[in-house]
């Protein structure tokens, strides 16, 4: 079983803040959430844990799953570019990401969905066949990708109805 899993709250997260590469690490309640989650997965030995580089993640990761996470760059929450930070209605949006024509360095959602893709195919080939427990720590974006991954991009292409509240998990199978 494969377990995503949402970094739990931060600072930003709280403020309504556009968050990216540039996040904040988990609040208190951030980590009271990642230990509501160790208490819900405990009985779970994870064979393989995996995190976003970024440190909310990879905290989320080490308290929930109790171990240290391999760290995959492929996993990193999608790159906002200068609109990094900004608060939700400050932001100039087109669809459901900034505006890149207006923001330097945003991510393309292609990009973003094929390196998500890439590490779940790798994922599934080096399993050959097995069906270990793992865990994932990542972002609302990466959630996001996951869950359309196992569920196909819907219609609108808007991949976030499949990512989880922080602090929160969904699981899915090959």
């Amino acid at each position: 079983m494969i377990y995503v899993v949402r970094h739990g709250q931060t600072k930003w997260n709280e403020e309504g803040r556009l968050q990216g590469r540039n996040g904040k690490p988990l609040n208190f309640a951030g980590k009271q959430q990642a230990e509501h989650l160790k208490s819900r997965l405990g009985h779970i030995k994870f064979d393989l844990v995996f995190s976003s580089p970024q440190q909310r993640a990879i905290e989320t990761a080490e308290i929930a799953a109790g171990s240290v996470p391999i760290i995959e760059k492929r996993l990193d929450v999608f790159d906002l570019g200068e609109a990094d930070g900004l608060r939700k209605e400050e932001a100039k949006l087109k669809g459901m990401l900034p505006d890149a024509s207006i923001y330097h360095g945003v991510e393309r959602s292609e990009e973003f969905i094929a390196r998500i893709y890439d590490f779940l195919t790798e994922l599934k080939e080096n399993l050959n066949g097995k069906t270990p427990d793992i865990f994932i720590s990542g972002h609302r974006c990466t959630t996001g990708a996951i869950g359309a991954y196992f569920n196909g991009i819907p219609e609108d292409r808007n991949i976030l109805r499949w990512s989880s509240d922080n602090g929160d998990y969904k699981t899915y199978s090959y």
